[in-house]
This record gives C-alpha cells, structure tokens and sequence, in this order.
C-alpha cells in the first residue's frame, strides 16, 4: 500500500485525533528552561513514555515521539551531536511502548535551529543531518514521520526530502503566525505557496501548528486545503503564552480550545490535534467533540 493510501485508510472513520504538546508537558514533570528534552529520552525514560500513554488514554489516534530537536545540528548546541542514533531510537521506542497497538506513532521531526538564509548552514549538510535523523526513526519503527514547527519553506523541503527517502508517509507542517494578518511564516511565505511547494516534495499530508492560538487556525486550514489534494494536519496552541508569577502560562483552557474544532472540521482539516500548552485534558475534550460531530 502506498503511504498516500495508507494515510487515507485512516480517516475513513473522519477527522484523527493526534496528540498534544510534548515540551510544555515535560516541563510539567521537571524538565528546565532551555533543557533539551530530547535527552530525556535516556535520562527519564518513564517521564517520556508518561506524557505518550496519557495521550493515548484521552483518545489520540496518533502521537509523536519526543524526537523534535534530535538531529545532529540542533543536538551539537548540547555537545551530543554523536547521540543521534541514541536518542532517535530511544524516542521512537518509548512512544511504542506507550501506544501498545491503540495509536500509530509518527515521529517528530523539527528545525535544526540554524538559518540558512544568514549562511549558519548550508543546505549539504541539512540534508546530511536529516537523512541521518529520519533513517534512525524509521528503523526503529516509527509508522510516519511529521517535520513540524518549521519556519523556513527551504528547510522543511529539505526535512521533508529527506523523510519521505525512508518511504514512510510523511506530514509536513509550516508556522504561520507573521506579517500584518498573521498568516505568513517568519520568511513571508503565504500557506497556499508552502502547500503546493511541499506538497511538490512528497509529503502526504499538509499542515500548520504552533505560533498561534486556535482561534486564528480556521482561515488557515481552509487556505492549505485550497491549495493542496492533500489532508490537512492542523496542532493549534492553547492561546499566547503569558507569563504569571513567573511562569509562563495559556489561558485557554480545554473546552474552550475544543469548540473550536468543528470549524477547524469545516475548513477542512482531516487530522487535529494541539500544540504547545495542550495536555491530555485537551485531547480529551477534543475526542468529546468529534464523537459528538460523527452521530
């Protein structure tokens, strides 16, 4: 079966519940400021695999994997760029353990933190870095693998090139929080441009996520899925983050966040998860609402 179809066969029931944010979960249970949680993956094993099985348990269909900075140049920063088999693996196995057969496992893949633009990189050895990255968590048995939160359109067709080598369906996912409407990525890229430019690379399904709250992800959604044949995979945070008391903080809460789904639905999205401040109690609260709009 194509990875295409295999997607399809997925949503033949409707929408597909993901999960929701990882970091802001992993600060929950300790992890610090400027921490790479990727490490976490050998170092607390059990608090990794925690925040997985609680979002199988609200209903995620699919969950990630705690894989996000885990290519060699994001991981150079923190002196483990020679981790990188390590802790790809690790994250894969552990979202494994967790989903136990009730969830597909679709492996994170993020920015490398480096601008190509400014000339921090070139793009031989982004490849290099995400074909490494994206072999590893294919052969630790990820079922797909998602390049997120990506702010540069070069860089995902890069990310996305390199993940779809692997022949594992592939989602790739723009922020577009910028310009005057907030509805550009940092580098000006409009969401129908990046659709059909990454659609083009091969991924499967088309996406937006983090950068803004719910509420500014409907128009979005229904300008991806004008653009592009492909579903459309839409992980909204929980509101702006705010600091209160020192800590940072999102104001929305779960049901809040979850009415607002059916117009996610409407505009066309296929897969609908959260991002950062999302816990479980959204996943839940989002679950409620799509078994609702099924009847």
């Amino acid at each position: 079966m194509s990875a295409r179809r295999w997607l399809d066969s997925l949503l033949a029931d409707g929408p597909v519940l993901t999960d929701g944010a990882w970091g802001t979960e992993l600060q929950r249970q300790g992890l610090a400021p400027g921490e790479p949680a990727d490490l976490w993956n050998t170092a607390y094993p059990d608090r990794v695999e925690s925040v997985a099985r609680a979002y199988v348990d609200a209903g995620s269909r699919i969950i990630l994997t705690n894989t996000f900075g885990a290519n060699r140049i994001a991981l150079e920063r923190y002196g483990a760029a020679g981790r990188v088999e390590e802790v790809n693996r690790a994250g894969v196995e552990i979202s494994l353990r967790a989903a136990q057969g009730r969830a597909r496992v679709f492996a994170s893949m993020g920015p490398s933190g480096k601008m190509l633009l400014a000339g921090e990189v070139d793009e031989a050895v982004l490849a290099a870095g995400f074909c490494e990255q994206a072999g590893v968590l294919a052969a630790a048995g990820a079922d797909g693998i998602v390049v997120e939160t990506m702010t540069d359109l070069d860089e995902a067709r890069i990310a996305v090139g390199a993940a779809v080598a692997t022949g594992l369906p592939v989602v790739a996912c723009m922020v577009f929080d910028s310009g005057p409407r907030g509805d550009r990525t940092m580098m000006g890229v409009t969401p129908p441009a990046a659709a059909v430019e990454l659609s083009r690379a091969g991924a499967v399904a088309i996406g937006a996520n983090c950068g803004a709250g719910i509420a500014a992800f409907a128009p979005l959604c229904a300008a991806l899925a004008a653009a592009t044949d492909r579903p459309i995979w839409i992980k909204a945070n929980a509101g702006l983050p705010a600091m209160e008391k020192g800590q940072v903080t999102y104001r929305t809460g779960p049901e809040e966040f979850a009415a607002q789904v059916p117009a996610l639905v409407q505009a066309g999205a296929s897969f609908v998860g959260g991002c950062c401040g999302t816990t479980p109690a959204f996943i839940a609260a989002v679950r409620r609402v799509l078994d609702r709009e099924r009847r």
